[in-house]
């Protein structure tokens, strides 16, 4: 029987007894009147009890499913940004929920003095078992899986509580998100330079293996490419049976040397200016240094005997004297310093010569 049925017989007694106390001393009862009332008192609050207990047993038992479930005392802790170990060394995820529990009813050996504690370790195994073999830059999807993991009530190893979390987020630090997108980075940019590179590679071995293997593979490769020409094929022999030897690193065979286009005229005037020679040299002849000089005077306009030919030819002497060409400047100054000018006095060979030594 619960306190509360016994809260109730003892008031029905109460109130049972009190009601038949006065009825009794109103009607003066005899003495055998009295002795029913005691068993009044006794019986009546019992047969009411055990009626009641009686109804309360007679719920239909296909109603049992429909009653209203027994509450639950269950409690709640939250966490936040737990450092939980991820499949890369040094990058850690940080985790944070809200870790609810309840007691499964099984005898404690020992008092649970901190139950919030055993479901915080609980839900954190069971989130770390997954997480460590989980790459950081997968975080977003690494949440959604732990949600579904930690949504169900599970025993903690005491077997004393079942633990869950809800709210779940998991998270990198701002460092290591910083980190992480420039390796991405750096990946993709490796990647697009391997492309480029591998693209390059192969398209020089086709044209070194293939292409320009030989000036008929050039010849081939032209006509694919411009089948309408043959005519401008046939021209430019001579240009791929050059550019085909320059691939291969080689001369150009001799049954193709008369496809080679002859030398500018541009190329050939200064071999040619050299065989004609000049209007007053013969014809092979490349001339003195004096014969140069001379032409040179004439074409200023400084005719033999004009004393600017003498003046001109000393300053000329004095810079090949300071060049060390001095049988240069003697043989200038012989030939082209008239003894007639005013300067030579001044000037003779000791002093072009830098020599003081003389008479």
């Amino acid at each position: 029987m619960t306190s509360g049925a016994k809260t109730v017989t003892v008031f029905l007694t109460v109130l049972c007894g009190l009601l038949l106390t006065i009825v009794a001393i109103c009607g003066n009862w005899p003495w055998w009147a009295w002795s029913a009332l005691v068993a009044l008192l006794l019986g009546v609050p019992l047969l009411i009890t055990k009626i009641a207990g009686i109804r309360r047993r007679s719920l239909p038992p296909e109603l049992t499913p429909y009653l209203p479930p027994v509450p639950v005392e269950r409690r709640e802790e939250q966490i936040s940004h737990v450092s939980l170990p991820s499949a890369w060394e040094d990058y850690d995820f940080l985790f944070s929920a809200t870790v609810r529990w309840c007691p499964t009813g099984k005898p404690a050996e020992e008092p649970i003095v901190n139950p919030a504690g055993l479901a915080v370790e609980a839900v954190l195994k069971r989130a770390r078992a997954i997480t460590k073999d989980r790459e950081p830059g997968w975080a977003s999807f690494v949440q959604h899986e732990l949600s579904g993991a930690l949504s169900r009530m599970q025993p903690e190893p005491t077997g004393h509580l079942q633990a869950m979390a809800e709210a779940i987020t998991l998270t990198l630090s701002e460092h290591d998100q910083e980190r992480l997108s420039s390796l991405a980075s750096v990946r993709k940019d490796k990647a697009v330079w391997e492309h480029q590179r591998k693209y390059e590679q192969s398209k020089r071995e086709y044209l070194g293996d293939d292409v320009l293997k030989d000036t008929g593979s050039a010849v081939v490769w032209w006509l694919a490419k411009n089948d309408d020409q043959v005519h401008k094929a046939v021209e430019d022999l001579g240009l791929l049976a050059q550019l085909t030897s320059a691939a291969n690193d080689t001369d150009v065979p001799e049954r193709l040397l008369h496809l080679l286009s002859p030398p500018n005229a541009e190329d050939a005037e200064p071999e040619e200016a050299d065989s004609l020679g000049t209007a007053d040299q013969p014809l092979g002849q490349t001339g003195s240094t004096a014969d140069h000089f001379d032409a040179f005077l004439q074409g200023m306009g400084l005719e033999a005997g004009d004393v600017r030919r003498g003046i001109l030819t000393r300053q000329i002497a004095e810079i090949l004297v300071t060049q060390d060409r001095h049988e240069t400047a003697e043989e200038l100054l012989r030939l082209f310093d008239a003894p007639t000018t005013p300067f030579n006095d001044d000037f003779d060979m000791n002093s072009a010569t830098g020599d003081s030594s003389g008479p």
